[in-house]
């Protein structure tokens, strides 16, 4: 039985699209670089920021950094309420609470704007512990982000009582690196070809898949 259950925030629990898309052409505009095709975009919406600048501009450390940074004067007032929760996210959390389970976040996103976000939802009380990363890019990586996690429960937790929901490779990647199972959503920004090519345990369809492949696991 899974008892603790961790979810991805982007793309897993709402749908930052328009945000991050946004903010991402503002930081990109600011290097001269214009009117670039969503696609590309919504490639930026699960990993480190810094990491997709250098992998989809061939940016190097130093540009990378100034661009998170004009990233963030965007997201930080407008950015980051330019967002919607999936169908079904507020009834599944509702009916896990319920039945007992223990909820986190772990998420790559800088803890402080997660915080932000699931208050501005009003779904921060179904959460037992929220991670993310730091605004000065430490603790980015999923599995550190999960480990961080795991700090927070019951000393001798049982892994194989523990999975992390998410939507793209690099939620099953974390999983992976520390020993826990993961189940992927179809409905992220990763899809149902990137989950399998990285290993997931399980894909769902829909929150009330989710809740219920959890509860019967």
């Amino acid at each position: 039985m899974y008892q603790y259950v961790l979810f991805d925030l982007d793309g897993t629990l709402t749908d930052p699209q328009e945000g991050i898309t946004n903010c991402v052409q503002y930081a990109l505009d600011s290097f001269g670089i214009h009117h670039q095709p969503k696609e590309k975009l919504l490639k930026f919406i699960g990993p480190p920021l810094a990491e997709s600048f250098m992998v989809y501009y061939n940016m190097d450390k130093e540009a990378a950094h100034r661009a998170v940074q004009k990233y963030r004067e965007r997201f930080t007032d407008t950015g980051i309420f330019e967002n919607r929760l999936y169908e079904g996210t507020e009834k599944m959390l509702y009916d896990l609470k319920t039945a007992g389970r223990t909820l986190a976040v772990a998420s790559s996103k800088p803890e402080v704007f997660v915080e932000r976000i699931l208050e501005h939802f009003h779904i921060k009380h179904y959460f037992d512990i929220v991670k993310g990363s730091f605004l000065d890019g430490r603790r980015e990586i999923k599995s550190q982000v999960i480990e961080a996690v795991f700090e927070e429960l019951p000393k001798g937790f049982e892994k194989s009582r523990l999975v992390m929901v998410g939507d793209r490779l690099h939620d099953v990647n974390g999983a992976k690196a520390v020993g826990v199972d993961c189940i992927g959503v179809s409905f992220g920004y990763g899809g149902r070809k990137e989950l399998e090519d990285a290993g997931v345990d399980a894909i769902v369809d829909s929150m009330e898949e989710l809740k219920n492949y959890i509860l019967n696991k």
